[in-house]
């Protein structure tokens, strides 16, 4: 059973509060002209809704911390925040696909802390603490995650960010291969154990703060893109640099190479 502290239970209570109106506009967003899914401005007003709700909720266990939301957002000096992407896969979502999440990070000092990534759609909610561990919530106990032990790279599972190039280099190792358009979801589902190695390039704080402590908290390991001494992590680097590479311990040498 998992030890899930004060902190961590009001975040997850905040992700699922906040999930209520995000699925009723999903079920709605299915039904909705394919025209209006284009447009994009459903989804944009679904996205403040959900970000409004994490923001409010969240407040209420650290009054005093800061909210970090858009890549443009600046961190605060106290080193002390919450992370948020309350719709990481927002092309996904605004096109009626699934494969979508809310990710939540709670930040101290600059060391992340509590992580949540949550898909409402599929009732998949992965969680992970400092130190503690990384969880898929289960109805009467929790699955304790693990990476996969995965050591051929020819037969590694990818999930590739939306860059043409780490698909080239992706494709020429291996024939597996996802492009899923959440990189909170991909984190999650390598912690998880169902992907192998997990890249992306360009994307925000917001996107990777929760994915990677459970990457992490699952034996997992992460380096930026470009990374030429991966035998040691430098982990608010990666973070802040947006490109970066989580695999296990066996493939990570071989990661690295690839999409030096």
């Amino acid at each position: 059973m998992a030890y899930i502290s004060p902190s961590l239970t009001l975040i997850i209570g905040a992700v699922k509060k906040a999930a209520v109106a995000m699925a009723r506009d999903f079920n709605e967003l299915e039904h909705l002209q394919t025209s209006v899914h284009n447009d994009g401005k459903f989804a944009l007003r679904s996205y403040e809704k959900v970000k409004k709700t994490l923001c409010e909720e969240l407040a209420k266990l650290k009054p005093n911390y800061a909210f970090v939301c858009e890549s443009g957002d600046a961190l605060p000096k106290s080193g002390n925040y919450f992370a948020i992407n309350a719709i990481d896969g927002m092309s996904n979502f605004g096109h009626g696909n699934t494969r979508f999440a809310m990710s939540v990070a709670m930040v101290e000092n600059n060391i992340t802390m509590c992580a949540v990534i949550y898909n409402p759609i599929t009732d998949e909610m992965f969680f992970a603490e400092k130190g503690a561990g990384a969880f898929k919530e289960g109805f009467r106990s929790h699955e304790r995650l693990r990476v996969a032990g995965t050591k051929n790279i020819e037969r590694a599972l990818f999930s590739c960010g939306a860059d043409t190039a780490l698909v080239q280099k992706a494709l020429q190792t291996s024939p597996n291969l996802n492009v899923s358009g959440s990189v909170a979801l991909d984190l999650a589902y390598l912690a998880a154990g169902k992907t192998d190695i997990a890249v992306a390039t360009n994307t925000s704080l917001t996107s990777l703060a929760a994915g990677m402590l459970l990457v992490k908290e699952a034996g997992g390991y992460i380096a930026k893109i470009g990374q030429t001494d991966v035998r040691s992590e430098d982990l608010p680097k990666v973070l802040l640099g947006g490109s970066i590479i989580a695999t296990n311990e066996a493939l990570r040498q071989k990661a690295a190479d690839l999409f030096a």
